[in-house]
């Protein structure tokens, strides 16, 4: 049986920093599943990488940092419509592997992908445009976004 659209697995690194604030990044307004709003970072996992290479892989990639102390959170799915930066839309399954992990550094070196990343307490989240995939994550871990 085919999909009528393409899937993809995502790492997505929950990614701590000494002051327990999570690292957030603001993907760019053309491009990505939800433009211009506040997520996590983590990418697709490649044929024949290992969960944990891919999710080390993208970090580096996008944002420039190490991490360890890697560990599994939970995993969710939904169908979503990924921009691309030429303006064309797809439908695309995405499973999403979310990860707590430690950054080894807070210097942060944003690729083309992101437009903006921050470092971000719970109290914080009020004023954030958070997507709808982020505002559930933090749900799961037990943080709240209070008016």
């Amino acid at each position: 049986m085919s999909l009528p659209f393409s899937f993809r697995t995502i790492a997505v690194g929950l990614v701590w920093n000494q002051k327990g604030e999570l690292l957030f990044c603001r993907m760019k307004l053309d491009r990505g599943v939800f433009p211009g709003q506040w997520g996590f970072p983590g990418g697709g996992i490649e044929p024949g990488e290992r969960i944990e290479e891919a999710l080390r892989r993208e970090l580096r990639e996008e944002l420039g940092i190490e991490v360890d102390h890697i560990r599994p959170a939970f995993f969710k799915d939904g169908v979503f419509d990924k921009r691309y930066a030429d303006g064309t839309i797809q439908a695309m399954y995405l499973i999403f592997l979310v990860f707590n992990c430690q950054a080894m550094s807070e210097q942060i070196r944003l690729n083309e992908e992101f437009s903006e990343y921050r470092w971000a307490s719970e109290a914080e989240l009020p004023s954030m445009d958070l997507n709808e995939v982020t505002i559930d994550t933090l749900s799961r871990i037990g943080w709240a976004i209070s008016n």
